[in-house]
């Protein structure tokens, strides 16, 4: 009995399969994808743009700079709460009056350790330097 003769595959067909198997982008892909890129691109120089011509002409109707607000890091929260008891502080009082994790403040106290602000009374209790 004679053996069935396969149809063969031809070479374009073959790697247009495994472009599409292993997600490999076309040059039509990449084309897209720099026209998108070039239009968020200019999107954000022409808000940019604008934004900073608003906030140079508010400024200079009221006279006054950018405010600058100073917000407090987490190791000045633990310092501060450190610094508050003169006889030292333990773990888990830091730890309620900060809302932080434990390995957050474990990581704080030991930079703070190593800066020299803080220095250990005991195992668990830190005094401010």
């Amino acid at each position: 009995m004679p053996r069935k003769r396969k149809k063969t595959v031809s070479f374009d067909a073959m790697v247009k399969f495994f472009m599409s198997t292993y997600d490999i982008p076309t040059k039509k892909d990449i084309s897209r994808l720099m026209d998108r890129i070039d239009r968020v691109e200019k999107l954000i120089r022409t808000t940019a743009h604008s934004r900073k011509k608003q906030v140079i002409s508010r400024n200079s109707i009221r006279g006054k700079g950018p405010k600058e607000r100073v917000v407090a890091t987490a190791s000045d929260e633990v310092f501060n709460v450190i610094k508050r008891f003169n006889n030292g502080v333990g773990f888990p009082d830091i730890q309620d009056r900060t809302g932080f994790g434990d390995k957050k403040i474990r990581n704080i106290i030991f930079r703070l350790n190593k800066l020299g602000k803080i220095r250990r009374k005991k195992r668990g209790v830190y005094i401010a330097v």
